[in-house]
């Protein structure tokens, strides 16, 4: 009985809370532009200019050099496999393959393979690739844009894969893609900003701008992880510039879905499909889950710069903070393995392309102030996380992602909301781990959105 009764003013305070969601906060207006750049605003270069990644020698020298002198690591306990983190016995493969295998000479070409630019953005020089597909002279395709943005901690190292599946020109589709895709402040080759407040709602802002810089009116959105976040807020702020957004991570934090995710756990028919309930109860086990995948996001959150000076100085360090994430968020299971089942999904060059990002850039601080500017008080009280995003949406869900929200809770958050596919395989890393199933869904989602856009003018037309 008493649950009964729990579960009534539950349901009570849920609609409440849903109906009041109804009245959306105002969407708030972020300047265009602020500078994030060193010293007084000056006036900013607008060139889009050519870039190639080349490492002075002596940078990679001092790694070597470094990586010769990692010291000796603690054994790891009997049996724990990743569950402790990385495990150091494993780890020492990893180290000796880095050392005496990785050539950075044959991956920086391969890095180098499509186009890249810099462009000033707000103060900071803003690193993109920029990929054109090849379409016939004779063919009837239409080129379509679509920003994709990564997340922590990825970098553009991940999209290497799917670039090729977006921007080749598909016989059952009548459009094609053009990628624009950014390294995001503070990672990789763009700058980072030199004061505190720049969190995921201000990089949205710069996004903007560099897709206004490069002549693109309207265009699509793709992104995981913070590109996520990024991404939705740029349909938000701007919605008549955003054709669609696709994510493949998609969080709600809008009213009352938290709510709701309780009620569900007596009713789980109200939320959740019969055949997903193992992906969100009982709940116990999955806030468990997050607790221990979550230590990261509140050390950067409050203090990124201490660990970052750790992660500067030591290769084997920054490695073992990286690439620990690349396996259980691939797969949860994975960490009970002894070697994280790293190469199941990505070979050692391709997650030490991604570590090398880091570490030729120093950008592993910068990377992780992201999270402490976007966590903070002022950034929170701009209410985006509260916003619905209007404008037709997707959500590709992974089924090893580290969380999961069913079409009932993404609606409210994404009204719009056209397709919300569950893929068979995959984690986190999902353009780097199922590029094809990735690019697949891509393609899915924007043809419908396209079907829907030519309705719309027929219909318009016959009006007139």
């Amino acid at each position: 009985m008493w649950k009964l009764a729990l579960v009534s003013v539950l349901l009570v305070f849920g609609i409440a809370k849903y109906l009041g969601n109804k009245v959306e906060p105002e969407v708030p207006t972020l300047p265009r532009d602020q500078y994030w750049g060193p010293g007084k605003p000056t006036k900013i270069d607008e060139s889009i200019r050519p870039f190639k990644i080349d490492i002075p020698k002596n940078v990679i020298d001092d790694l070597k050099n470094r990586l010769e002198r990692t010291r000796s690591l603690r054994k790891p306990l009997e049996g724990v496999g990743w569950t402790y983190g990385i495990n150091s016995d494993y780890f020492q493969t990893i180290i000796e393959h880095w050392r005496t295998k990785y050539d950075w000479t044959k991956r920086q070409a391969l890095l180098n393979k499509y186009p890249q630019f810099k462009t000033n953005i707000q103060g900071l020089d803003i690193h993109f690739y920029h990929v054109k597909p090849t379409v016939p002279k004779d063919a009837s395709v239409r080129v379509l844009p679509l920003l994709m943005v990564h997340g922590w901690p990825g970098s553009v190292v991940e999209f290497q894969k799917v670039i090729p599946q977006l921007t080749t020109p598909r016989p059952d589709r009548d459009f094609v893609f053009e990628l624009i895709v950014p390294s995001l402040p503070g990672y990789g080759f763009s700058d980072g900003a030199v004061r505190p407040g720049m969190g995921s709602a201000h990089v949205a802002v710069i996004m903007m701008n560099l897709m206004d810089r490069l002549g693109f009116e309207k265009f699509y959105t793709q992104g995981g992880d913070w590109g996520s976040s990024v991404v939705t807020q740029m349909g938000i702020f701007y919605p008549n510039r955003v054709f669609g957004t696709h994510l493949n991570f998609c969080i709600v934090r809008i009213g009352s879905s938290m709510l709701w995710t309780i009620i569900g756990a007596f009713i789980p028919s109200l939320v959740v499909s019969d055949e997903h309930w193992s992906k969100m109860y009982p709940l116990s086990h999955h806030y468990s889950r997050l607790l221990e995948e979550t230590g990261y996001m509140h050390l950067q959150s409050s203090k990124p710069d201490t660990v970052g000076v750790a992660l500067t100085d030591s290769p084997a360090g920054l490695a073992a903070y990286i690439l620990e994430k690349f396996s259980t968020w691939t797969n949860a299971e994975y960490r009970f393995s002894q070697d994280g089942k790293l190469l199941e999904k990505f070979t050692l060059d391709e997650l030490l392309d991604n570590v090398m990002v880091y570490w030729v850039t120093s950008s592993i601080t910068t990377s992780m102030r992201l999270y402490a500017e976007s966590f903070n008080l002022e950034h929170r009280k701009l209410g985006t996380d509260g916003l619905p995003l209007h404008s037709p949406s997707a959500c590709a869900l992974f089924p090893h992602e580290l969380t999961y929200s069913p079409e009932s809770l993404l609606r409210p958050k994404y009204p719009n909301l056209i397709q919300a596919n569950h893929l068979p395989r995959g984690g986190h890393f999902a353009a780097f781990e199922e590029p094809q199933l990735l690019a697949d869904d891509v393609w899915s989602f924007v043809d419908k959105v396209e079907a829907s856009r030519k309705t719309e003018k027929i219909s318009k037309s016959t009006e007139l």
